[in-house]
C-alpha cells in the first residue's frame, strides 16, 4: 500500500451488503468479499449461514488519483476444503475521477451536489443508474453491482474519494 502523503488521496470502499447470493453449502453459504484496488487487497469478515449478508466494512486505499478498476470477488468460506467462488464484479473509477475534476472546476467546498450520472455499461457491473455526488468533502458513488459467473447475487457498495489538502 502506498504511503499517504503529498498529492495522494484516499479511496474508501464500503462493502455494505449482499443480496440473493448463491448457495454453496447444503442450504446456505458463509460469504466474504475480497476487494482489489490500487495493487492492494482487502477482505471482509465471513458472515456465517447467510445469503443476504450485511458487512458494512470500509476499506481504505491510498492513491494519487481515483483511476483504474475496483474488483470484488465473493467466496463461500469452507473449513476443510478450498473456498467456493460465489461470483465477481468490477467498477471502473473513471466516473469518480471525472466527477472529482468537475468538483475542482466548480470549486465546490460545501453542500451536496450531484456531479454525474453513471449508467450500467461494459465498464462496470452496475444494474441500475446511480449518481456520483459531492458532500462533506467527499466525492461518492453508491452502486448495486450484479455478480458475474454465478447464478445469482448482488453487492451494494459505496466508493468515496477524498482528496488530500494539497491537491484540492
Amino acid at each position: 500500500m502506498e504511503e499517504a502523503g503529498r498529492g495522494y488521496g484516499l479511496l474508501k470502499v464500503l462493502v455494505a451488503r449482499g443480496q440473493n447470493l448463491a448457495v454453496r453449502d447444503f442450504s446456505s453459504s458463509d460469504p466474504y468479499v475480497i476487494v482489489r484496488a490500487a495493487d492492494t487487497t482487502a477482505k471482509t469478515k465471513v458472515i456465517n449461514s447467510c445469503l443476504n449478508p450485511v458487512w458494512n466494512e470500509e476499506m481504505t486505499f491510498y492513491m494519487k488519483e481515483p483511476v483504474g478498476v475496483i474488483k470484488f470477488e465473493v467466496f463461500d468460506w469452507d473449513r476443510f476444503k478450498y473456498d467456493d467462488k460465489m461470483g465477481h464484479a468490477f467498477l471502473d473509477l473513471q466516473p469518480v475521477a471525472a466527477a472529482t475534476k468537475l468538483r475542482r472546476a466548480l470549486r465546490l467546498t460545501a453542500g451536496e451536489t450531484k456531479l454525474r450520472k453513471v449508467a450500467p455499461d461494459a465498464d462496470n457491473c452496475m444494474f441500475s443508474d446511480s449518481f456520483v455526488t459531492y458532500a462533506n468533502g467527499e466525492v461518492a458513488l453508491d452502486a448495486w453491482l450484479r455478480l458475474r459467473d454465478v447464478e445469482s447475487g448482488e453487492l451494494f457498495i459505496t466508493v468515496k474519494w477524498i482528496e488530500s489538502e494539497d491537491t484540492k
